[in-house]
């Protein structure tokens, strides 16, 4: 509906502006034209009644000749007399002889003749409609005034130059209706070429917004549409790859969910009934309080996970920047997972190098980088296997090294491992969030997360942060100065 509107809209506008205009260059060009004709039409007949001035008075002139006789001459042999009807007017104003031999028996309407007789020149115009019949006529008054004839007149119609500007304005109107064909013709295209495949855009956009996302458009041209039909079907992939990882995370969640839960819900039931029995074994009171408080902690952490993703995803994920010491939160991190790893079997090598590395960042935030790197290292490692861990500088960089011996990453998987909702492997735990969080973390700190591995062989992740250069610390400075001075100015006095 919408693409008809914008069809509608912009093909009477365009058709408007151009109708306007045509319009307008023809109203122009025949005003134009006619002026052109009649003017030259004005000029011919004026030249004529200079010429019959300049006559008259030579006839004047000449004692020889009469005067009468020869301007009764001239009318009746006029040359032009088939283009131009040339009149003698007498003393009386009235048509006395003309050129086709005809002598009317009233006074003609001749405001051309009113006007010689008050004009400086002694010439007079006039243009108009006699008898139904469009003409133009110019009097001269004869330099004499003792005579037969006072004044001679030339008249022509101007039927034929009135066909002539209509031939042309014709011809001109010809042309607009040709250019308005091709026009339309070229207004046909654009709607068939663009707006169409707009519509087209629009529908398949309707489409996958409902949840078809297999829907796909057809790329008819290399250009902007083609483009953006590119866009519409890269973004249903997308979005199909989005829904496909999000039932798969929701699954895995709720399997993630389920079974700490039913873990706790099955000890809670069993140490009830010891309780019931009142024969409680301490050692099974230990046992069970144990998986509950473990299993609580695995709740506990992916509900921070999910509550981490949620702010993420709304743009409401702050950080709490301050100068930190990043090897003394690392080290903490590790300590937290050691127990584990020896009860896992799985062996974690680190040595604290002697720097001390300062960086600007969120001490917590990092701290649970490090904690969700190290246990998924954990998770996809074996009884056996190694995890190495290594901190050094390079380039104003500290680069924090977490190798594993474990499962490894399939080529496969590796591009899509720190997309949101993607596991890698569903045979291990975890909601597949954890990394994506904590790669936006590190992109919030300046620093980025790569991850190479081999499947099979193990996984490399390298965490890179930036230290705290002099111009990041006189910026701090800077900032906690403005920070005391705004407090004491809002200090009441």
């Amino acid at each position: 509906m919408a693409v008809k509107k914008i069809t509608r809209r912009w093909f009477f506008n365009s058709m408007a502006v151009i109708l306007v205009i045509l319009l307008a260059i023809e109203i122009v060009f025949a005003v134009g034209i006619q002026g052109y004709y009649y003017n030259g039409v004005e000029q011919i007949l004026t030249t004529r009644a200079t010429a019959m001035g300049n006559l008259l008075e030579t006839y004047a002139r000449d004692s020889a000749t009469d005067f009468a006789t020869e301007v009764r001459s001239y009318v009746e042999n006029y040359s032009e007399k088939e283009l131009i009807e040339l009149m003698a007017i007498n003393a009386d104003g009235d048509i006395a002889l003309t050129s086709s031999g005809f002598e009317p028996d009233n006074r003609y309407y001749m405001p051309d003749y009113e006007q010689a007789l008050s004009s400086s020149n002694s010439i007079g115009h006039f243009q108009g409609t006699v008898d139904g019949e469009n003409v133009m006529a110019v009097t001269v008054m004869s330099p004499v005034s003792n005579q037969e004839f006072t004044a001679m007149r030339f008249v022509v119609s101007l039927e034929q130059v009135d066909q002539q500007i209509v031939l042309l304005i014709a011809l001109v109107t010809a042309v607009a209706a040709v250019i308005i064909f091709f026009v339309v013709l070229s207004s046909s295209y654009f709607i068939n070429s663009i707006v169409n495949p707009v519509g087209e855009v629009g529908q398949a956009a309707r489409k996958i917004a409902h949840g078809d996302f297999d829907y796909r458009l057809k790329k008819k041209n290399d250009d902007e549409i083609g483009e953006l039909v590119d866009v519409i079907n890269y973004m249903a992939g997308e979005l199909s790859t989005a829904e496909t990882m999000k039932n798969d995370f929701i699954s895995s969640v709720s399997h993630e969910l389920r079974t700490p839960l039913t873990a706790i819900k099955g000890w809670g039931e069993t140490l009830m009934a010891e309780s019931e029995d009142e024969t409680i074994d301490p050692q099974t009171i230990r046992k069970g309080m144990g998986v509950i408080l473990k299993e609580t902690d695995r709740l506990s952490g992916m509900v921070e996970e999910l509550l981490d993703f949620s702010r993420m995803q709304s743009g409401r994920l702050k950080l709490v920047m301050n100068k930190l010491d990043l090897l003394a939160e690392l080290s903490d991190a590790v300590l937290m997972f050691t127990e584990r790893a020896k009860r896992e079997g799985v062996e974690i090598i680190y040595d604290e190098p002697e720097e001390f590395w300062v960086i600007y960042g969120d001490k917590n935030r990092l701290r649970q980088v490090f904690v969700n790197i190290i246990d998924n290292a954990l998770k996809y490692s074996d009884n056996g296997d190694k995890i190495t861990i290594t901190a050094t500088e390079f380039e104003q960089f500290v680069h924090i090294n977490v190798e594993d011996t474990g499962c490894g990453i399939s080529a496969e998987d590796l591009p899509k491992i720190k997309t949101k909702f993607y596991k890698g492997n569903s045979t291990r735990r975890g909601s597949g969030i954890g990394l994506a969080v904590a790669d936006e973390i590190i992109q919030m700190h300046g620093g980025s997360i790569n991850i190479t591995s081999r499947e099979g062989e193990g996984t490399c992740v390298t965490i890179s942060l930036p230290l705290m250069t002099k111009k990041v610390q006189a910026s701090i400075d800077k900032m906690a100065e403005e920070n005391v001075r705004s407090a004491i100015d809002q200090r009441p006095e």
